[in-house]
């Protein structure tokens, strides 16, 4: 099928929830994606933080592809060995003690929220049970998870909410402690506002927001879905800061394009978990946890160490470019603000058009590209990104 046909079916049978390119892929490898005319595409999205090793990495692809040939799914009745291979993996890689496994970013933060909450009721009482997250953050699209969500233009229409949550200015340490209360049961942040815009929080607000928290034994969560797994060029975000919370939550480029969450907790938290009070039909997945064993086996040092070299390249290429006002994230999580007037949705289809796939967050560029990116593939980036701002006009 041709783009317009593929785009015709589309627009048929698909919920109208997604204001969608009008670009068909069918087939990617490693940085670039086709479509159905054949036409290549430099992608800097990674599927929205996604594809973590771009697409069809040899070693994701024979993990996969092996083990659904061996076993493609069982309950969580019984035990499958990736699935507890990916647990140990991931507790060694974050200093936490026990996984839970979902299959998203929402379901990973949904059950970060019940976590905190169990331990807080079982230790305190049933009133202890507010969540604090942070203006302009972005925790997902269930109930819980959008009512964690800082952003009221996520809320129309949706209610009634969820109670008992409350929200804070990002970098307003006053206003957490005025906010936070007997009730209390865990605050809930990103370490990078990604729908937010991209912004990074402050070290010194984490620090102190960290040590808030242990003092007064309200659960720390943080929420890793976009800058976990070597986004920012460590494992977690959390390594930047020094910081080791008491959750942690994971999805996108953990399963390196296969569906997966996981909520990552210390052993605290993990003695209040017992049989029946969560639980997932699809969760801890043979075929998606052999996956994310292929993402995280790639991942040493060496390979972080590259991402961390290329989003240095990137940062310092951006910043060169005319019409560029800030560069703003960590590592390979950017924002990119643009002069006045000149609006981030129109050079991301001027992109489009030039072979360049990226993405938008409020009024600013996003990129996030694959982790495996050279420096020609930030060099050609960069380029593209030229050509377009010095034909663009405020």
């Amino acid at each position: 099928m041709n783009t317009e046909k593929v785009i015709s079916r589309d627009n048929d049978y698909i919920l109208h929830t997604y204001a969608r390119s009008p670009v068909a892929l069918v087939a990617g490898e490693g940085m670039v994606a086709r479509d159905a005319e054949g036409r290549q595409y430099l992608d800097f999205t990674s599927g929205i933080g996604v594809n973590s090793l771009g697409y069809c990495h040899p070693a994701w692809v024979r993990a996969v592809a092996g083990q659904a040939a061996a076993l493609q799914h069982t309950s969580n009745l019984y035990y499958t060995e990736p699935c507890g291979a990916l647990a140990q993996a991931l507790c060694a890689r974050t200093g936490l003690d026990a996984v839970f496994f979902g299959n998203s970013g929402a379901e990973a933060n949904e059950g970060a929220i019940k976590c905190a909450r169990k331990y807080s009721v079982d230790t305190y009482g049933p009133a202890r049970n507010k969540v604090i997250t942070l203006v302009n953050s972005f925790h997902g699209r269930t109930l819980a998870t959008l009512t964690a969500t800082g952003q009221d233009v996520f809320h129309h229409d949706f209610g009634p909410f969820p109670a008992n949550f409350d929200y804070v200015p990002a970098g307003d340490f006053a206003a957490l402690e005025k906010a936070t209360d007997a009730d209390t049961c865990a605050v809930m942040l990103e370490l990078v506002q990604g729908e937010g815009g991209v912004v990074a929080l402050d070290a010194d607000y984490v620090a102190k927001v960290a040590a808030f928290c242990k003092e007064k034994d309200i659960l720390l969560i943080v929420d890793e879905v976009q800058t976990g797994v070597g986004r920012t060029g460590r494992f977690l975000a959390c390594e930047h800061f020094g910081l080791k919370p008491d959750i942690v939550t994971l999805a996108k480029g953990l399963g390196g394009g296969l569906p997966i969450g996981a909520v990552v907790m210390n052993q605290k938290v993990a003695a209040h978990m017992g049989p029946g009070s969560h639980g997932s039909t699809f969760g801890g997945n043979p075929v998606c946890c052999a996956g994310a064993l292929a993402v995280l086996d790639t991942m040493d040092e060496a390979f972080l160490a590259q991402v961390r070299e290329r989003a240095a390249q990137l940062r310092a290429g951006l910043a060169a470019l005319p019409h560029v006002q800030q560069v703003s994230g960590l590592g390979l999580m950017v924002g990119i603000e643009l002069a006045d007037g000149i609006k981030a949705a129109e050079v991301r289809a001027a992109c489009e058009r030039e072979g360049l796939l990226v993405l938008t967050a409020k009024t600013r560029l996003r990129l996030l590209p694959p982790l495996i990116l050279t420096a020609d593939d930030v060099a050609a980036a960069l380029a593209t990104l030229r050509r377009v701002l010095e034909n663009t006009r405020s």
